[in-house]
């Protein structure tokens, strides 16, 4: 049952059209005695008491014939073009007693300020953002499409739903971000610095076990949707170069291809290794595998694979844009690149595979410096640490 909330200690309803990775959050403040509520559009996730949690009906049944089909655009743009759904059931709902924090990740906020304002009440409002702020999201995708996408192919996400993602980050009290580069664009795009918190994702680390040695053969491994906007086109054509030193070198990719890499995986097709999707257990096997894990996203909000390399003791080759320099100090648990930096890229991947010391230091300090601490309830303690601060401002 609810209970009412004491001073300055958070006590937070959870809101979304779907939950990304609110459900850990979830959890994790539902053992702190901070859970006020949670309502999702999809079922209740284990270890969150269901006498906190409501369906969200109207945008789960809307939404229902999109959750399974191969067209993963087609799932995106209904996801976003069910949010009436979303709004009309929000709007008939009154804010459970003792709630004084409402948090939701972007898209699903408009309506939830709305009820935390009509409440009456002091209600911290917090704007979880995965991704950058829109005009960068959404800006550095298509720069990307139009140099690499069919010229046809058009974003998935609509004009008015950036729009609205706008309106929810001006109306929030706090804005939420994974990573300094998520920080860095809300500024940029004229969001008040104090207006920011950062506080990277966490990740299940437990069926991660660190490396024990290099392979023999150099094997570079990235994980992530196949999309322009994580930049695989760089990093293939890095991987040529590298292949023309190191010839019995290999690139292993894990994960699902987007419609808007179709051109380029036609150029690439059979020259690297690919994985659709893999058990987490499988990929912690190839994780600890591998000479080190590649990441040259060109936008992200935090990669949470990132966490779960460095629990396996891998050095980390990755762009800000992925949200690395948040957990990586360059040169000591990795290299921080320009993503597009074609002959940088091949120049870092080459130098991990000929610099066994090297590589295996840089492991180490990985294996440190984010191995173990990068646990879903320490992001959440994080949290909740942050908005007790702020309630008592």
């Amino acid at each position: 049952m609810t209970q009412p909330s004491t001073g300055t200690d958070p006590r937070v309803l959870f809101s979304g059209m779907v939950p990304w990775y609110i459900n850990h959050t979830a959890r994790e403040a539902g053992k702190l005695g901070s859970l006020g509520g949670y309502w999702m559009g999809s079922a209740c996730p284990k270890g969150v008491d269901r006498s906190f949690y409501k369906r969200i009906w109207p945008y789960h049944l809307a939404q229902k014939a999109f959750y399974h089909l191969p067209f993963v655009d087609l799932e995106e743009r209904m996801r976003w073009n069910n949010l009436p759904f979303y709004d009309a059931w929000i709007s008939r709902q009154t804010l459970p007693d003792g709630v004084n924090v409402v948090h939701g990740p972007m898209g699903s906020c408009e309506a939830l300020f709305r009820l935390a304002d009509r409440s009456g009440r002091k209600v911290l409002k917090v704007f979880d953002s995965p991704n950058s702020h829109p005009t960068s999201q959404f800006g550095y995708w298509q720069r990307e499409c139009d140099l690499y996408a069919h010229s046809s192919y058009k974003l998935p996400v609509a004009q008015w739903v950036r729009s609205r993602i706008n309106r929810e980050i001006e109306a929030a009290d706090l804005v939420l971000c994974p990573s300094n580069f998520v920080r860095d664009t809300m500024v940029l795009n004229g969001i008040a610095p104090e207006k920011c918190f950062v506080s990277h994702f966490g990740v299940d680390t437990e069926i991660f076990r660190k490396r024990e040695l290099l392979p023999e053969r150099p094997t570079f491994i990235s994980v992530g949707s196949l999309t322009v906007r994580k930049g695989q086109q760089y990093l293939f054509q890095a991987f040529e170069k590298v292949k023309k030193e190191l010839p019995d070198a290999q690139l292993v990719c894990v994960g699902g291809m987007r419609p808007d890499f179709k051109k380029e995986m036609a150029k690439w097709q059979g020259r690297f290794e690919h994985f659709d999707n893999v058990p987490h257990t499988r990929l912690a096997e190839m994780l600890a595998k591998s000479t080190a894990f590649v990441l040259p996203s060109l936008e992200e909000g935090f990669a949470r694979v990132l966490s779960e390399a460095m629990a396996v003791g891998l050095p980390i080759l990755a762009s800000y844009e992925s949200g690395a320099s948040t957990v990586v100090r360059d040169g000591v648990e990795g290299f921080i690149l320009n993503p597009r930096n074609v002959d940088g890229l091949a120049e870092a991947m080459l130098r991990m595979a000929r610099n066994k010391e090297e590589n295996l230091a840089m492991g180490d300090a990985s294996y440190i410096a984010g191995g173990k601490s990068n646990t879903w309830a320490d992001y959440t303690k994080r949290l909740l640490e942050e908005y007790s601060l702020r309630i008592s401002r």
